[in-house]
């Protein structure tokens, strides 16, 4: 199984989200479980990283071209994937993942979680997508997501297209689980 985690790059942040990152990506590795990532190498995408590396798993990076040459890629990481932009690189993200976990993070973070929703949503992509509230960071947004659904900007049916963990090692938990959200998304993709 391959997850991928979407998270910060800010390394300016409470410390307790580098804690959670970092025992996720320990809670990975040692479950054997591989990790595709945005290929950062500071704030949650670093710690995550170092996390996996220092445990044996297996990590890829995915990172535009214009961020590696700004230096902003791991340097730790073998297995790193270029993009030319990125869209690319969200999409190579997505096809290398059996699963999402969103960590905290900034417009970037929230900006792929939203898109893993969309895709589910219309039924092309169909694992499990797993939001990682570290001290109820999501608290606002999954109100609202609720105020979509009952504005019917969402169905009701929608609120099962993702999970939320308050732990990583609910995180595992919920990845132990099978998905089955919906056999047919598109059905109930129009309002």
């Amino acid at each position: 199984m391959t997850i991928c985690v979407f998270a910060s790059s800010s390394s300016r942040i409470d410390n307790e989200y580098a804690v959670v990152a970092s025992s996720l990506g320990t809670l990975l590795a040692k479950a054997g479980i591989d990790v595709v990532y945005g290929g950062g190498g500071i704030g949650l995408m670093g710690k995550l990283a170092d996390a996996v590396l220092e445990h044996g798993g297996k990590i890829t990076g995915v990172i535009p071209e214009f961020m590696k040459e700004e230096g902003w890629d791991h340097q730790k990481i073998s297995d790193m994937i270029i993009t030319s932009d990125m869209g690319e690189r969200k999409k190579q993200m997505f096809a290398l993942a059996d699963a999402v976990v969103a960590l905290p993070g900034g417009v970037g973070t929230l900006e792929e979680l939203t898109e893993a929703m969309t895709l589910k949503q219309l039924g092309l992509y169909r694992g499990p997508i797993i939001i990682l509230n570290t001290m109820n960071f999501y608290k606002s947004f999954i109100v609202f997501l609720e105020h979509m659904v009952s504005g019917n900007f969402l169905r009701y049916e929608h609120k099962g297209m993702w999970e939320i963990a308050d732990t990583a090692e609910e995180v595992l938990v919920l990845l132990g689980k099978k998905d089955g959200w919906h056999h047919d998304p598109r059905s109930i993709a129009r309002i």
